[in-house]
């Protein structure tokens, strides 16, 4: 039977050796040393002002037994544990519980050095540390703050842990999958272990409100109180949007911005230093054209048909910094195309020169401001001809005077000559 030593380290040493277990049904107190030889069983109440040592491989004598002074109870076993049977009727909970050291295998066989609890009913072990673990690895204050790695909890869960402490969240089954929580001095980041991204990262020093999700499921960058789905608000001017595929990407033509509805949809541009505002809008009822408008309420200032057809309402000027403006046409050194010339290029080609055909527009499309500077250049060429017509019938009416004049006095002349006959 296993030896059962009470020892108290203070006074006369008191030694008693059982065989057999002897039963105490009455309340007992032992105020010297007891040497058990056998089993002890007590059914009533014990007082054992000393230490206790439980274990065959306690010394046989509680004056050979050593204690370290701040552990009064010790039990040496080749296998410790304890044994919590309860005996509770069925009606009331009576769960069978265990605290165990080590493993009773030996390392090549598996075996462990461990501090357990264990659920005999189950026959789960929901609880275990291993030798080296840290101090302070698990610390539970008396405000309910739990430490991992502090003896200091300063919320519901405190994690502290080297230069980056972490948190990993596995799943297994069907969808296994790793993922871990970190932190340091740095950055607060979301990692999938399994691919090795890091797909979410917190910097030191982001401000208030960086990222906001409202109860309606608004999203707020920069801004606690988002006023749409997504809300990006900056007090700096650095607020934007910026979506980019970068070089690496295959070249291809792709679908950068869309809106969908269904209806019509706009965007606004207000200037809040000058107070204006314009709509770019997809109209919301047939014809359904593309408008620009301001905040005025007199039309819009563009609207665009399925068809092609543009209409704006005021002028429109194209360029005006860029365009080649046929002025030089009155230059002294342009070659202004003689008639005969500009008739047989009409002859041959069925339009005037410099002005594409009907069909290179049917092919190329029309350039507006090609065709305004072509049509602008054919008006001045027309006025360089108008005033070569009139400088031309400038000089037959001065010859028509001149001829009429050179006339009356050949007739004159005439006259006189008959007289003098």
């Amino acid at each position: 039977m296993p030896v059962f030593p009470l020892f108290r380290p203070a006074g006369p040493a008191l030694a008693l050796l059982l065989s057999a277990a002897p039963a105490m049904a009455q309340d007992q107190i032992i105020n010297g040393d007891l040497d058990l030889n056998g089993s002890l069983h007590t059914r009533d109440n014990s007082v054992i002002q000393g230490y206790l040592c439980l274990g065959d491989s306690c010394a046989t004598t509680a004056a050979a037994q050593s204690f370290d002074i701040n552990y009064p109870l010790k039990l040496s076993y080749s296998r410790v544990a304890i044994e919590f049977d309860d005996q509770s009727v069925s009606t009331h909970p009576s769960r069978h519980w265990g605290l165990l050291v080590n493993d009773a295998d030996s390392y090549s066989g598996g075996g462990i050095d461990r501090f357990s609890v264990h659920d005999f009913d189950s026959d789960r072990t929901p609880f275990t540390i291993l030798p080296g673990a840290p101090d302070n690895s698990f610390w539970l204050n008396s405000a309910g703050r739990l430490g991992l790695g502090t003896a200091m909890p300063l919320a519901q869960l405190h994690l502290v842990g080297g230069s980056t402490a972490s948190f990993r969240m596995q799943s297994t089954g069907s969808l296994a999958g790793n993922w871990d929580i970190l932190s340091n001095s740095l950055n607060w980041f979301l990692k999938n272990v399994d691919d090795n991204e890091i797909p979410v990262v917190v910097r030191a020093g982001a401000e208030n409100g960086s990222l906001y999700i409202d109860d309606n499921s608004a999203i707020g960058f920069g801004t606690d109180n988002p006023a749409a789905a997504l809300h990006v608000q900056k007090n700096d001017g650095s607020a934007g949007l910026l979506v980019e595929n970068l070089i690496s990407s295959p070249p291809a033509v792709r679908e950068m911005f869309a809106m969908r509805n269904n209806g019509g949809s706009y965007f606004t541009l207000d200037n809040t230093a000058a107070g204006t505002t314009w709509f770019f809008t997809h109209e919301n009822s047939a014809p359904n054209r593309f408008i620009i408008a301001d905040a005025v309420t007199d039309g819009p200032e563009f609207s665009l048909t399925a068809e092609g057809d543009i209409t704006i309402p005021g002028s429109f000027i194209s360029g005006a910094t860029t365009l080649n403006v046929p002025d030089y046409v009155f230059d002294d050194g342009y070659a202004l195309r003689p008639l005969s010339e500009v008739a047989s290029f009409i002859d041959a080609h069925s339009h005037l020169p410099d002005v594409p055909s009907a069909a290179q527009i049917a092919d190329a499309g029309l350039d507006m401001t090609a065709m305004q500077m072509a049509l602008l250049k054919k008006v001045e060429e027309l006025t360089l001809y108008t005033l070569e017509q009139e400088a031309r019938l400038a000089r037959m009416n001065t010859l028509e005077m001149e001829n009429a004049a050179l006339s009356a006095r050949l007739k004159q002349i005439e006259a006189a000559l008959a007289i003098g006959r």
